[in-house]
Formats: C-alpha cells, sequence, structure tokens
C-alpha cells in the first residue's frame, strides 16, 4: 500500500474549507504553531497550511486510520509546514503536545492558536469541557481559539436541517448532539476566553473566534 491509498475523504470538507479560510485569514496570528484538533482526514490541514505558509500546522485526531489519511495527504501535497499528527484525546488531563517528550518546544514556534472543526456536536459534552480546559492550559494571552460547526441559539435550533441533523447524532450516541451557543461561550468563559467574535456560515453552521483574556 502507497501512502496516497491511505487517503480519506470527507465530502463536506469540499464545501466548507474555502469559507473557513476566509476566516482563519483573519483571525489567527500571521505565525506560530497552529494546533488542530479532530483533524479528521487531513483535507482541511493540507488546505489550510499550503495557504498560510508562515505558519506551521499540528494535526491531531483519536484514530489511527485519520493519522494514516493526514500523512498521506500531507505527503501527496508535498506541505513541508504540517507535523506528523499526534494521537490526542482532549478528555485527558494532560494533552500530548504538553508532555510529549519528541516536542522540543525550545527550537519551535509555540502554539498560538487552537483550531477545532465539526467535533464537539459528535462526541459528549465532556470532549467539549475538555477543549477548553486544554486550550486553557496551553494557549497564553491573546490565543486564538477557533471552532466550528452547527450551534443551537437559546436552545432552539436555526434550521430544519440542523433538527434532523441533532436527531441522528443523538440516534448513533444519546451523549452526542448539536450544542448551546450560549452554553459553549460559558464554558470558554470559564478558561478564560472571551468571545471575539461570531460569524455565520453556509449551510446553517457558524464560526466562534474565541481569544485568550490572562
Amino acid at each position: 500500500m502507497t501512502p496516497q491509498d491511505a487517503r480519506q475523504y470527507a465530502p463536506a470538507t469540499g464545501r466548507n474549507r474555502e469559507p473557513i479560510l476566509e476566516i482563519l485569514l483573519q483571525v489567527l496570528p500571521e505565525s506560530g504553531t497552529i494546533l488542530e484538533i479532530a483533524s479528521g482526514t487531513g483535507e482541511h490541514a493540507v488546505f489550510f497550511a499550503s495557504r498560510l505558509k508562515d505558519c506551521l500546522w499540528l494535526p491531531t485526531d483519536t484514530s489511527p486510520q485519520s493519522r494514516a489519511s493526514i500523512i498521506a495527504w500531507t505527503e501527496y501535497f508535498g506541505c513541508d509546514n504540517v507535523y506528523t499528527p499526534l494521537e490526542l484525546d482532549v478528555t485527558e488531563p494532560v494533552w500530548v503536545v504538553e508532555n510529549d517528550p519528541l516536542i522540543d518546544w525550545s527550537n519551535t514556534e509555540p502554539i498560538v492558536a487552537i483550531v477545532n472543526i465539526n467535533m464537539i456536536h459528535i462526541s459528549p459534552w465532556s470532549a467539549c469541557l475538555g477543549l477548553m480546559a486544554g486550550a486553557g492550559r496551553i494557549l497564553k494571552a491573546g490565543g486564538i481559539l477557533y471552532l466550528y460547526g452547527p450551534f443551537k441559539q437559546g436552545y432552539e435550533h436555526t434550521a430544519p436541517s440542523n433538527a434532523a441533523f441533532d436527531e441522528y447524532l443523538r440516534a448513533q450516541n444519546r451523549k452526542w448532539g448539536i450544542r448551546n451557543l450560549d452554553d459553549v461561550v460559558e464554558a470558554a468563559r470559564a478558561e478564560h476566553f472571551i468571545s471575539k467574535q461570531i460569524y455565520q456560515m453556509p449551510a446553517n453552521n457558524l464560526s466562534l473566534v474565541f481569544e485568550r483574556s490572562i
């Protein structure tokens, strides 16, 4: 099997990568390491990294198949600013990037932002809390946390398609489901992140941009 054979495809990536990139170009620091949580197939990682040349992109995922796909996509496009993906579970009390002996941060650009796309609704609420806690431990004041996905507002769905999607998710796992925006903002605030900007995105999704306040 060649590395290219390990490439996986997520149809949604082709639809949302351009709108997401437009926001990332506005909100991410111009340089430094961008930590992506739950990178999935790696299609987003190589697309964004190839257009954010002054940044280093650090993808992560819990799935071995996904990490193999990330490596395959990175090699396919020859992205030299994408790290080898790490196995990272946001619910762990200490993330691998905090204590991995293979990462010498003294010779590496520090993590200045965290990007998380389409995760917190396809995982238990503890994953959202773990994401916020880890971001709070890693990012310094001014660090950016970016989230993308569907959200309820005022505990109400914003579109019938989101309501149907939420029902589908909960049928797969009762701990999954579209999260309420105010609850996510409050979870971020508990870790000293302020809601900096909320962008309306295509297909009834939102981009949430948080900034570490202290």
